[in-house]
């Protein structure tokens, strides 16, 4: 398996996020790959989101982001807002996660009503590039 691989596994493992609807999304910056996934903190395991300090509620979301340099984890300044249709803007505060080879970062984002949100994310690697990239994430509450 490569270590690529082993990372993904890891990062899937660790936030226990074995759901089909959560696939592999990522974006592309010559040697520069971001996966990202939003979803409902409510699909974490309890001791889970305990171990990573995340409030786990139905009305509480969660942005992973994971940066790869030449297929390597990285560490990345990252930092983004989430925007509603009315354009409502609120910032992500995210913080850095180390589980072995594997970085990540984290970031809560309330879930207040079926939406549609745009979520712009800002990723800054050493040697100062910097990349940013949309996504448009259809979010609700936990029932």
């Amino acid at each position: 398996m490569s270590r690529f691989a082993k990372i993904l596994l890891s990062l899937g493992l660790c936030l226990g996020l074995s759901l089909p609807a959560l696939a592999e999304r990522k974006v592309s910056f010559a040697d520069l790959e971001v996966h990202y996934s939003a979803f409902n903190s409510s699909f974490l395991q309890p001791d889970i989101a305990a171990a990573k300090e995340l409030v786990r509620s139905k009305n509480q979301g969660v942005l992973n982001i994971a940066v790869l340099k030449a297929g390597k984890a990285s560490t990345a300044n990252v930092s983004g807002q989430i925007k509603d249709l009315a354009s409502r803007e609120q910032p992500l505060s995210f913080r850095q996660v180390t589980e072995g080879e594997a970085i990540y970062y984290l970031a809560q984002f309330p879930i207040t009503h079926h939406e549609q949100l745009r979520f712009t994310i800002n990723v800054s690697v050493a040697g100062g590039e910097s990349h940013s990239f949309e996504f448009n994430q259809e979010v609700f509450p936990d029932q």
